[in-house]
């Protein structure tokens, strides 16, 4: 008996509609990147400049990246990446903020 063959999606580790997604998986691994250098940095109370201004645009590309996502993955790890993005963003803006010790 002839059954209808369905894609897999779960192999797939962005699209699970089956289809590509430049744009949205690239800003998924921009927003993931500067979330991780945001959060990281933000430990360290002298790298508050770079936590900060990674937090920020971090924060900016994970909000627009929530605006265009298709898929429920990129949405979630867009939202992983925002919360780091957020916290490194917080914490550089606790140590000195985006300009601290460069204007004043």
């Amino acid at each position: 008996m002839a059954q209808a063959m369905r894609p897999d999606p779960g192999h797939s580790l962005f699209a699970t509609d089956g289809k590509p997604h430049p744009i949205q998986d690239t800003l998924v691994g921009v927003t993931l990147v500067l979330g991780v250098l945001a959060f990281v940095t933000a430990q360290f109370s002298s790298l508050h400049l770079l936590s900060s201004w990674a937090g920020l645009v971090g924060i900016l590309t994970g909000g627009y990246g929530q605006f265009i996502s298709v898929t429920t993955r990129e949405r979630f790890l867009l939202i992983v990446g925002l919360g780091m993005s957020a916290v490194g963003f917080f914490l550089g803006m606790a140590h000195g903020g985006l300009f601290g010790g460069v204007i004043g």
